[in-house]
């Protein structure tokens, strides 16, 4: 394409020199005789476009010899150079020449651009769209014929990511980038480069890291799936007992994010029950057994417990579980799990199936349109809370502490779980387990209630022993223990203990994440 490309401009080029070569060889000699009717560049000019497209209105004619030869070139010219013309704007049109001008006109918008075209990229690509219409959609490749066209606008151009900064020209708002393929970064040719170009960078990946310099972040697909699943299906009170039946990449994140969201009383004692290999999981997490009891039920605190054999062999536990959560990768899989429970089984509870079909009577969850969100992808309200209360923390101790920017990926990551649990502590305070979004009305109500209740010495303590739990989950989970003085290279930290053992400085500590409910009613209203 390229080569047909410069082809067609030297073709061009050499036209446009004979062209306008001829023209004045015209001019110059009917501008002598005095029966020419030709007697400016203007009038040489409107003579060839009327020749050469056989038109022939015979209002301007050349007399002189010369004029006449000149006259016979054009006429044997104007098949070659009204093709040449038509292949070079054909070329033109097709080719990245054009959604390049168009781009030039739509600098101050924000631009997206997508390295790969895919259901995952036009899913998000969508839904940025719906969100913000002041946003230029970029997919980086040639539109396939075959390719359904999305419903929303968008341009398809075949130019690395570079090629697309240069044509932006810094004006407005940084670029945004997006590889949607997992683990996208270290093997597609237009990832090469980016962590030095002025973008910003979003980058699926299967890995727990989360940032790979200044301008990357990646993203887990398995992860953003976990969060919304339980912020659209929350833990309930009543519910003791939860099947999680596969723990591959979907299974895993959905544990986790149990372990780390799940804290709805100080009194709870959730049992889970894991069908799936767990080998490397708890052997990568080896002291949850300081949180949770291993492998039977209790009555004083969660459960995990693991099964090396089939589920079926455990009809009376699924059958009492009151909720089921069906998540192997493999889709159909999936399904065919859906649909022996429900033939053969009397399930009580809840059956919850990972799927991307959607089907009537059942209980799904995890579709591209749920999963590919700009905030699910981008984090950008939770990250804007997470980094509040930052403040807040910086504020509310004595001791020197370290801003959202100074902050390793650990510690930033501490921030946004415990942003993450605001919508649990929400229902509690209302006691409404049915809500799943955070508006600016219900922030602020549940910061209300908790000025009202906070002032009981009982329920004050009760809001510090909840978050502690929270606190103590998410620092076991990553293998920190407990040592006198806080020492982040050996992960041990003097706060893993029993809440009953913390001073009184530092109980006053859990009170943050609960005060922070007025900073996001606040925030959440002047948007």
């Amino acid at each position: 394409m390229k080569r047909r490309n410069k082809i067609y401009l030297c073709m061009t080029v050499i036209l446009l020199v004979i062209y306008f070569g001829l023209l004045a060889i015209l001019c110059f000699s009917e501008y002598t005789d005095s029966r020419a009717t030709i007697r400016s560049l203007s009038d040489a000019f409107w003579y060839s476009l009327v020749t050469m497209t056989t038109v022939g209105y015979g209002d301007l004619t050349p007399v002189t010899p010369l004029g006449h030869a000149v006259g016979v070139v054009f006429l044997l010219l104007s098949a070659g150079i009204m093709m040449t013309l038509f292949g070079a704007v054909l070329s033109f049109i097709t080719s990245e020449a054009l959604p390049l001008f168009l781009l030039s006109f739509q600098r101050k918008k924000n631009w997206c651009y997508f390295a790969d075209y895919g259901t995952e990229a036009s899913t998000l690509a969508e839904n940025i769209y719906k969100e913000n219409q002041d946003t230029v959609i970029i997919f980086g490749e040639k539109k396939d014929d075959q390719m359904e066209y999305p419903d929303y606008p968008c341009l398809f151009v075949n130019v690395s990511p570079a090629r697309i900064v240069a044509s932006k020209k810094n004006i407005g708002a940084k670029c945004k980038v997006f590889l949607m393929k997992e683990n996208d970064i270290g093997v597609n040719s237009r990832a090469v480069g980016l962590y030095a170009l002025p973008v910003e960078v979003y980058a699926r990946t299967t890995n727990g890291q989360d940032h790979l310099s200044g301008n990357i972040k990646f993203f887990h697909s398995y992860d953003c799936c976990a969060r919304q699943y339980w912020r659209s299906k929350p833990l309930c009170s009543h519910e003791s007992k939860i099947v999680l039946i596969g723990f591959e990449n979907y299974g895993q994140s959905i544990l986790e994010r149990a372990i780390l969201t799940n804290i709805v009383s100080v009194h709870q004692h959730v049992s889970y029950h894991i069908f799936g290999k767990a080998e490397q999981f708890l052997a990568m997490h080896s002291h949850l057994h300081e949180v949770f009891s291993m492998g039977e039920e209790s009555e004083s605190e969660d459960a995990l417990i693991f099964y090396d054999d089939f589920w079926e062999m455990h009809q009376e536990l699924v059958e009492q579980a009151d909720r089921i959560i069906i998540c192997p990768d493999d889709e159909q899989k999936g399904w065919n799990i859906f649909w022996r429970l429900e033939k053969y089984y009397k399930i009580q509870g809840k059956i919850h199936l990972h799927s991307n079909r959607k089907a009537p009577g059942v209980d799904y969850f995890g579709t591209n349109e749920e999963i590919y969100t700009p905030n699910q992808i981008m984090r950008t309200a939770l990250n804007k809370t997470a980094i509040m209360m930052n403040e807040i923390f910086c504020k509310s101790v004595s001791y020197p502490t370290l801003k959202w920017e100074e902050l390793d990926d650990f510690h930033r990551e501490s921030k946004i779980a415990a942003a993450d649990h605001l919508l649990m502590k929400i229902r509690i305070l209302l006691q409404d387990e049915a809500i799943t979004e955070i508006s600016p009305g219900i922030a602020k109500k549940a910061y209300e209630a908790y000025c009202k209740m906070n002032i009981y010495e009982d329920m004050q303590d009760m809001y510090r022993r909840l978050d502690h739990m929270r606190w103590l989950r998410f620092y076991t989970f990553y293998n920190w223990s407990y040592g006198h003085v806080r020492n982040d290279a050996a992960r041990q930290h003097p706060m893993l203990c029993p809440y009953e053992k913390l001073t009184w400085e530092q109980k006053r500590e859990r009170d943050v994440a609960w005060e922070t409910l007025g900073s996001v009613a606040a925030q959440l209203k002047r948007r």
